[in-house]
């Protein structure tokens, strides 16, 4: 049976941690590993995980440099053959790792993308959430995206991409499917909804505050792909990106015009 290893990145999120490291350790998979990182929380989130010692297989409690260098000390500790991370204020759903492992199995690719519930702060459910076919070059024109917490590869895929791009200080797990794509791993979507996407008002989705760096890194997600600078001719470019999305996925269009956009809001 292949062993899974989860990592939960923490940092002054107790209102949500809990939920989220439950959501993990009461997966039904036999065979799971779980890893939690909190650089510095002064908020109470260390006692709740404290509380959950024992059915955590590695705490790491030490300052990082930002969220990617935090989940590179994390899966640095990981032993499983199938990974996964989990932001502490999104939730894994009952069955999502027993699923993920045996979609994985059965296909000839490295990484898996299911689906998510959007939730608010108190679990109300707000729409759906619906990771996009991958390709690169509508990931450079930013018509892709992945639903992070519903994502799981295999380790092969995170060490040939050499893990988290610690420059990335916004937009990491994107930077991170780049960068396993660019080495050779093969990506494929599942219809299953697999994590609840929390939003709330200081999450980055909700809030806003990292627009300047989401940005920046979606500059250099477009370089690293392009190979060039963006241009002038690259808004007409993506714009038609994304009216292709848009056509392509009726779901996701649905979800959107009748519930509302993700981005922006927190219920």
């Amino acid at each position: 049976m292949s062993k899974v290893s989860i990592v939960t990145i923490s940092f002054n999120q107790s209102e949500f941690l809990e939920r989220a490291i439950r959501s993990v350790l009461e997966q039904d998979y036999p065979n799971l590993e779980y890893i939690v990182v909190d650089p510095g929380s002064t908020d109470g989130s260390r006692e709740i995980i404290d509380r959950y010692r024992s059915r955590i297989a590695k705490i790491v409690l030490e300052p990082d440099s930002g969220p990617a260098d935090g989940l590179n000390k994390g899966f640095a500790h990981t032993t499983g053959d199938i990974l996964g991370f989990l932001n502490s204020d999104d939730i894994l759903f009952p069955g999502a790792i027993t699923s993920a492992v045996s979609f994985l199995k059965s296909k000839d690719v490295d990484v898996v993308s299911g689906h998510a519930t959007v939730i608010d702060s108190a679990d109300r459910q707000l729409r759906t959430a619906y990771s996009d076919p991958f390709h690169l070059k509508m990931v450079a024109y930013g018509a892709c995206v992945l639903v992070q917490p519903s994502t799981f590869f295999r380790r092969s895929a995170f060490e040939r991409a050499g893990g988290f791009n610690i420059d990335c200080k916004a937009s990491w797990d994107g930077q991170l499917w780049v960068d396993m794509a660019l080495a050779g791993a093969r990506f494929a979507r599942t219809n299953q909804i697999w994590s609840g996407y929390r939003l709330h008002s200081e999450s980055i989705t909700s809030s806003g505050r990292f627009s300047k760096h989401q940005r920046e890194d979606l500059l250099r997600v477009f370089r690293g792909i392009v190979g060039r600078e963006w241009g002038k001719i690259d808004w007409l470019i993506a714009e038609t990106y994304r009216f292709c999305k848009h056509v392509s996925g009726p779901r996701a269009l649905y979800e959107r015009l009748i519930r509302g956009p993700i981005a922006g809001r927190t219920g």
